[in-house]
């Protein structure tokens, strides 16, 4: 920082407050242990950065902007980078993103360097690291540190399984491999399944874990870790110089046996550049790995070297960063919910905070072990975590900004609803309120009933349940089909035509099919396919009241455990009593015998989004498991089709996307369903 006399200015102070913070938070990310989320970390780097150009006579050399990573740590070896392993800049939206490529085509332009092409990349959550290979033999592994001396994790290394101990034929005398260790998703959740297990924390994330593993003095320890590696780059080349394009180096890396990415594509324009980076950020969750964006480099390795680098960073490269799904925030109160099965469940009271994509303001804590676990208590600031339409989670506690004299959060004894006593039994982790007219429990249990996912009748939001529970109108699933439009309208916010509205939404859901029935119904393990197998086999309530557990079980896909369930369930009178409740409201409690459909679409996985032309979301699937076909909830490897309607899915478009399943519009479903077989215009990619 230049020469400062007297007392500093403001913006002086704020400067020196942001390089002593990031250098910091450089130390503990880089030794696999950071204090802040990324997206954290970014505001306050980009901030530092508007700083330092808003006021140039505050410039240093040393600042954390202009440099790469963090001082190798002292306890592995340090290695010196014969070629210096840089970062990159980041653009964090469209703007930022062409902005850059201004500058790219600018300088090519002037130097008549001729048209640029990009190459893009996923960008891996992990921890980059050169690898070093002479003669075809592995020989060395080294952390990036500070770009120029990094750490010796030779032994670590070569315990990972997609690292080759020798490279194919025709390997350069010196060959060094840059790319990314990285934890794939699944081992990490195995990894903390075992922690919970033991009764031991859990891990925060996969980048934080792969770093410690690769950072453990035991390699047998990191050979556990099951961790993965990409490569994506080349560091000190002796014997082949040849190389004109970083597609022909992926080819060469692939042909030498290391780990090449298959999400690799290169364009011509940047409007196709930030359309793949628009696909991924929607698609970010369907790997096995952790991304947080998309590189984008110069193809052509002369456009490189004519583009040159900064102190940190080639002006040849940049990072276009997906919004953080991590971001730091106060827990003002932790507070118990009480749900449809009496389950009490913790929640994080939060100050607002984006995150995500959305405003989040309360988070899940699960249950009374993860909150001891977690340690979080109100006051801490907390890193919370939202990824894509996962219920947002508090993951930990920022120790350093811990408050003082704070004490460990003690789950309640009694219910904060009916106040009964809360009771957990031996050998479980959850806590229940076992009061079964519990307000709470019996709002949780009617919502559920009028759930998308179970009979769908729209306007029938928990607000409007609650009122409705309040009011003393409704007391079990079964009232709903005994209400009134003037009933409705004695609620707040309701005038003449919602109330009418919910109520021909709830004269709808009298025709549900037997098996949605069964999901409102709430039975502990029954899902959406072991319903429709039960219903199948019975064809109506009545044979299924009457059915022993022997009879249950021996369908195909329900086990004992669903059996007992069922059986348990309808044996209590009060269920009893509400199904009895149901056929006297005229809720349909049978198989709906209709017209012989051919079962031309046995043994196809048909997939739903959206709303399509001429269906509701039930008929479609009705139409679908009518003709002997699945219509299963998700995406995956055995879906033979992605039916697409209004409003579809982003996620599911995605999968698709990835998997190259075939799409189909209306008109393609129409032909599907009378056929059996694909529209000859439907295919994958």
């Amino acid at each position: 920082m230049a020469e400062s006399t007297g007392v500093p200015t403001e913006i002086e102070q704020r400067v020196r407050e942001l390089r002593e913070q990031l250098s910091a938070h450089n130390v503990a990310y880089y030794a696999g242990e950071p204090t802040i989320p990324d997206g954290e970390y970014d505001l306050l780097a980009r901030e530092l950065r508007d700083a330092e150009a808003a006021h140039p006579d505050l410039a240093d050399d040393a600042s954390p902007t202009h440099l790469v990573g963090a001082p190798a740590a002292t306890t592995f070896d340090p290695v010196t980078h014969a070629v210096p392993m840089m970062s990159l800049d980041n653009a964090m939206d469209r703007g930022e993103l062409e902005a850059w490529n201004e500058r790219v085509t600018r300088a090519l332009d002037e130097a008549e360097a001729g048209p640029v092409r990009y190459v893009c990349e996923l960008k891996f959550d992990g921890l980059a690291i050169s690898i070093r290979y002479e003669n075809g033999n592995f020989v060395r592994a080294a952390t990036r540190g500070d770009g120029r001396v990094g750490e010796d994790v030779t032994a670590n290394v070569a315990t990972i399984e997609a690292v080759p101990s020798v490279l194919g034929p025709g390997a350069p005398e010196v060959f060094e491999v840059r790319g990314e260790v990285y934890m794939p998703v699944s081992a990490f959740d195995a990894l903390n399944a075992d922690q919970l297990a033991a009764g031991k924390p859990r891990y925060v994330n996969p980048r934080n874990t792969a770093a410690g593993s690769l950072r453990q003095k035991d390699a047998s320890i990191t050979a556990q870790r099951r961790l993965g590696f990409w490569s994506y780059q080349l560091g000190e080349v002796v014997g082949r110089d040849d190389f004109e394009s970083s597609l022909v180096v992926f080819d060469y890396l692939s042909e030498l046996g290391m780990p090449v990415n298959g999400e690799i594509r290169s364009f011509d324009s940047i409007d196709d550049v930030h359309g793949f980076c628009s696909q991924w950020e929607l698609g970010r969750h369907a790997p096995d790995y952790e991304i947080d964006g998309v590189v984008i480099k110069v193809d052509s390795l002369r456009h490189r070297a004519l583009l040159g680098s900064t102190s940190r960073a080639p002006r040849w490269a940049i990072a276009f960063k997906f919004p953080p799904e991590e971001r730091t925030t106060q827990l003002r109160d932790i507070e118990v919910s009480i749900g449809r099965t009496g389950r009490a469940t913790p929640f994080a009271v939060l100050e607002p905070v984006f995150v995500g994509g959305s405003t989040v303001g309360m988070a899940t804590l699960h249950n009374e072990d993860q909150v001891a676990t977690k340690d979080v208590r109100p006051g801490d600031m907390v890193i919370v975590r939202k990824a894509g339409d996962v219920i947002p989670e508090v993951v930990g506690p920022v120790l350093a900004a811990r408050p003082e004299n704070t004490q460990p959060w003690s789950f309640p004894t009694s219910c904060p609803r009916c106040f009964e006593q809360l009771l957990r039994g031996e050998g479980d982790a959850n806590t229940y309120c076992v009061n079964r007219m519990c307000p709470s429990r019996v709002e949780q249990g009617i919502a559920h009933f009028a759930s998308r996912a179970a009979m769908d009748i729209e306007g029938l939001g928990e607000r409007t349940v609650v009122m409705l529970v309040d009011s003393g109108l409704v007391v079990d699933v079964a009232d709903l089909f005994g209400l009134t439009s003037h009933d409705v309208l004695t609620l707040e916010g309701f005038a003449e035509i919602s109330a009418t509205n919910v109520i021909s939404a709830i004269d709808e859901a009298r025709e549900r099919p037997l098996a949605d029935v069964l999901i409102g119904l709430g039975i502990a393990h029954l899902g959406p396919t072991s319903a429709e197998a039960l219903a199948t086999r019975f064809q109506s309530m009545d044979g299924i009241l009457a059915a022993s557990p022997d009879d249950i079980a021996g369908i195909d896909g329900i086990g004992p455990t669903i059996a007992e369930s069922v059986t348990e369930f309808f044996a209590d009178e009060v269920n009893r009593m509400v199904v009895t409740k149901l056929g006297e409201f005229g809720v349909r409690l049978d198989i709906v015998e209709g017209a012989d459909l051919p079962q031309n679409l046995a043994g196809l996985a048909v997939v739903v989004t959206g709303t399509v032309s001429g269906y509701s979301r039930d008929e479609a699937t009705a139409a679908i498991k009518g003709r002997g076909g699945k219509s299963p909830g998700s995406v995956s490897k055995k879906t033979s089709a992605l039916v697409v309607g209004e409003g579809a899915g982003a996620s599911k478009l995605a999968k698709a996307e990835e998997l190259g399943v075939p799409q189909l519009d209306a008109g393609g479903f129409e032909y599907l369903l009378a056929n059996g077989e694909l529209p000859p215009s439907a295919g994958g990619e």
